[in-house]
């Protein structure tokens, strides 16, 4: 008996020391880049770095890959059913990439135990295993870098409290648009703000808005209950981008689209006629056309943030039908037209009251609408 005892106990400290002698070989780093040009690229990026002196290793484990090649990749990510995985790579071929495309990148070397070390080591390893590796990716709530909140929070002890890094009161929307706003991209902007429903207006908890890298960066950084950072150093600083004043915005382009709408309205040419009714068939089919593409990322798709879409009060499917009830001047052209009227300037009139933050460079899109349908009761 004693002597399975002592065998026992031997195993138990040996085992023990070779853990805590291979933790001890061991440097796990946060690594935060810098937003790129590219849309896919605005909001940065955050990845885990593990270097293993022991055997000299050193790699990156990067949760926000996606297979672009592979069959039917733009159907699966329109419908949210993308499959993201974890990828392992070396840190140098990581590091080249983003000085490449002059994205700084900021490390943090986590404050851990051997224990704690050993736990995320295994845990990242068990990841990567091909039936472990995939995972349904969702921007703001399970993306490259909520993947690595969860790490540390989960293996982290006692677990980490992160700290609001934003105002309270930001919602998920007014996070994204000041990344937007700040890489200059006013059409990207226009585009997320028509999909994105009234789920993105939501207030974000504190850890809600540890979805963008920055946030998490800074998080870690500042919990006051429990040390997370060891220490931080700068492994590429970018250059600075010099974007130059763009007039080509949505809301003078659609601006000058009204305006032209005006013009021709004023002129008593036939042709400038004939091609207003031509425009008034393009907008109301494109408007309808909008409409069913919303109403399908609401139903049809795995999208959390592309339902409750109050852009489709004024991009409604029915428009599809308008250019076709006003063909003739009927009883029931002019009955619709009056409605169409009525309904849209009741839209205009709620813009700023629903709860949805509305993008104001579609006003001059619903206020020609507007007028548009009206002027049908003249014909």
């Amino acid at each position: 008996m004693k002597k399975h005892l002592l065998i026992f106990v031997l195993i138990f400290s040996f085992s023990h020391f070779h853990n805590f002698t291979f933790a001890q070989g061991l440097r796990i780093s946060l690594l935060t880049c810098t937003p790129g040009q590219a849309l896919s690229e605005t909001f940065g990026h955050s990845a885990l770095r593990v270097v293993d002196s022991t055997t000299a290793t050193d790699v990156v484990y990067n949760y926000g890959t996606f297979p672009f090649y592979e069959p039917g990749f733009y159907l699966k990510f329109i419908q949210g059913k993308l499959k993201y995985s974890v990828e392992i790579e070396p840190f140098n071929e990581f590091i080249n990439y983003y000085q490449q495309t002059n994205r700084g990148i900021t490390e943090q070397v986590l404050q851990l135990t051997p224990t704690e070390k050993t736990t995320i080591y295994h845990a990242l390893t068990e990841n990567i295993k091909p039936q472990n590796k995939y995972y349904q990716y969702d921007f703001f709530l399970d993306n490259c870098t909520t993947r690595l909140r969860d790490i540390i929070e989960k293996y982290k002890t006692p677990k980490p409290s992160l700290p609001a890094v934003m105002p309270t009161n930001y919602t998920f929307r007014q996070a994204i648009h000041q990344y937007l706003q700040r890489n200059q991209q006013p059409w990207s902007q226009l585009g997320i703000d028509l999909l994105l429903g009234a789920k993105t207006d939501a207030v974000m908890t504190k850890e809600q808005q540890m979805f963008l890298p920055d946030n998490l960066m800074h998080a870690i950084d500042s919990v006051k209950s429990t040390k997370l950072v060891a220490g931080s150093i700068k492994l590429f600083t970018p250059t600075l981008n010099h974007y130059t004043t763009n007039i080509f915005i949505p809301i003078f382009f659609f601006s000058a689209f009204f305006l032209l709408c005006l013009g021709l309205s004023i002129s008593k040419n036939i042709f400038c006629n004939t091609l207003l009714k031509w425009l008034d068939i393009g907008l109301f089919t494109l408007v309808g056309l909008l409409g069913v593409l919303l109403v399908l990322m609401w139903v049809a798709t795995n999208h959390s943030m592309t339902k409750d879409n109050y852009n489709l009060l004024w991009a409604s499917p029915l428009f599809l039908a308008y250019p076709f009830v006003i063909r003739k001047p009927t009883a029931i052209a002019k009955k619709v037209s009056l409605i169409a009227f009525v309904y849209l300037v009741l839209v205009l009139c709620s813009w700023a009251f629903l709860p949805q933050l509305m993008n104001s460079a579609f006003l001059p899109i619903v206020i020609l609408m507007s007028w548009r349908s009206i002027a049908a009761l003249q014909h």
